[in-house]
């Protein structure tokens, strides 16, 4: 298994879509259970507005990620304008 953290910006008037899909993406997220190690929303620099989520997950390989992405319920909805892979590793602290 590797770390890989991903970055998504929300497309341009994604909120509605995004606010929609909402219960559906938790749902998914959840499901994956250890594969996904931190998840969270973006905040743009207000700190209020949603902006995007951030991810990182812990997957045998790219394509397992790329599947990750394509079954989102955010991906359906074309919340995300914008997604950013990279592989990650831990060089202080921990994860659960």
């Amino acid at each position: 298994m590797a770390l890989f953290v991903l970055h998504c910006l929300d497309a341009e008037d994604a909120l509605p879509r995004r606010m929609e899909a909402r219960p559906a993406h938790l749902d998914y997220v959840r499901a994956r259970g250890a594969a996904v190690k931190l998840a969270g929303p973006l905040f743009a620099a207000d700190g209020t507005t949603i902006a995007g989520s951030l991810f990182v997950l812990d997957m045998a390989d790219r394509a397992a990620v790329d599947a990750f992405i394509a079954a989102d319920p955010y991906t359906a909805a074309r919340v995300f304008g914008a997604v950013q892979v990279n592989p990650w590793t831990v060089s202080v602290g921990t994860l659960a």
